[in-house]
């Protein structure tokens, strides 16, 4: 009896043994296993995140393009992309004058940036594309045709390395002029600043708004501006000439003397319509363009795009799917004229 006792108590004894060894060898795996995961955390911690280098560059100044910079800035945030944590941007501007844009693309390029965002028309962008024909290049509104200019091969399939948005309808500056009659009905002489350096602004005084203004009843009188000094020529005459509206179109020059021209109109008293609302937020009286908030958000889109791997030669340029009309009521009581209700209830915005 005495001896099943003893070999019941050894066996266990030996039990508990084996259990003891078997929780240590387990306890040893999950240290192991512990042990390795925080390894591979810190590992992971340490290694530094990948910076990106986006390459902006404009054809105006710092202050006139501000506030799409600051918007692209602020939709590429919504994505995840934010400013000294994980990109950084690389701003260059022509401040206007045209024979920069090579030399700031070549800039940029030598900074090896991974995208590159074009503000401005052709030869902003074709500066860029001649610049590199591998970094990628995402337009930011042209409003020429990128096709039409060879700056990418069709507009589903862009080839090379250019993308982005492009405002192709050739109809815009017409219906500008048409609101731009129905907010000032008494005007009769429409003089228009363009620079015969854009192609775009060229087409709308020749083809496009003729037509247009034959329909309303307008006369369209053509100043051109080749360079700085010209607006004070032209200015001068417009104030001998006095035209009842002043229509302008966007260029290199024109953005960059924004200020200038606003002052002119108020100075004057003269009604102004833009195609951009960054001139009715410095006072112009109106303007009518691509939502430049939405417009913003498909610049990230595209740089979003890119940075994860994508090929421009792959992403379809987009045309502006939404516009928007702002009125500067303030301006319009200051020169003394009345926008119609019907006017003022059809506006996006309307600044008080």
């Amino acid at each position: 009896m005495h001896e099943r006792i003893w070999m019941r108590s050894s066996s266990s004894r030996s039990d508990n043994r084996k259990s003891k060894i078997e929780n240590l060898k387990w306890g040893g795996i999950v240290a192991i296993v512990v042990t390795f995961a925080m390894c591979g955390a810190v590992v992971e911690a340490q290694q530094p995140k990948k910076v990106y280098r986006i390459g902006y560059v404009s054809p105006v100044s710092p202050s006139y393009e501000s506030i799409s910079s600051e918007a692209i800035r602020l939709a590429l945030r919504e994505r995840g992309y934010i400013e000294g944590q994980n990109i950084v941007i690389e701003y260059r501007y022509a401040e206007g004058k045209r024979d920069r844009f090579p030399e700031l693309a070549a800039e940029l390029v030598r900074l090896n940036v991974d995208v590159i965002l074009v503000s401005g028309g052709d030869l902003t962008i074709r500066a860029a594309k001649n610049a590199t024909k591998t970094i990628p290049i995402v337009m930011v509104g042209s409003r020429s045709d990128p096709v039409e200019a060879g700056l990418i091969e069709s507009l589903a399939r862009p080839g090379g390395n250019v993308t982005g948005l492009a405002s192709l309808s050739r109809d815009l500056s017409g219906k500008r002029l048409e609101l731009f009659k129905e907010a000032v009905p008494k005007m009769t002489r429409v003089a228009v600043l363009y620079e015969p350096a854009v192609p775009a602004s060229v087409l709308d005084v020749k083809e496009v708004l003729p037509p247009a203004a034959r329909a309303l009843k307008l006369v369209v009188e053509p100043w051109e501006v080749r360079d700085t000094g010209g607006f004070e020529r032209v200015f001068t005459a417009l104030n001998k000439d006095r035209p009842d509206g002043l229509f302008v179109p966007g260029g290199p020059l024109i953005r960059d003397n924004g200020t200038r021209i606003v002052g002119f109109a108020l100075k004057s008293r003269l009604p102004s319509m833009y195609q951009s609302r960054e001139a009715v937020d410095s006072g112009g009286l109106m303007s009518y363009g691509a939502d430049l908030a939405d417009s913003h958000r498909r610049v990230a889109y595209f740089v979003d795009k890119i940075l994860k791997g994508a090929k421009p030669a792959d992403l379809p340029v987009e045309q502006p799917t939404k516009f928007e009309l702002v009125i500067n009521l303030k301006t319009a009581k200051q020169i003394g004229v009345t926008i119609p209700q019907r006017v003022l209830a059809r506006a996006d915005k309307v600044i008080k």
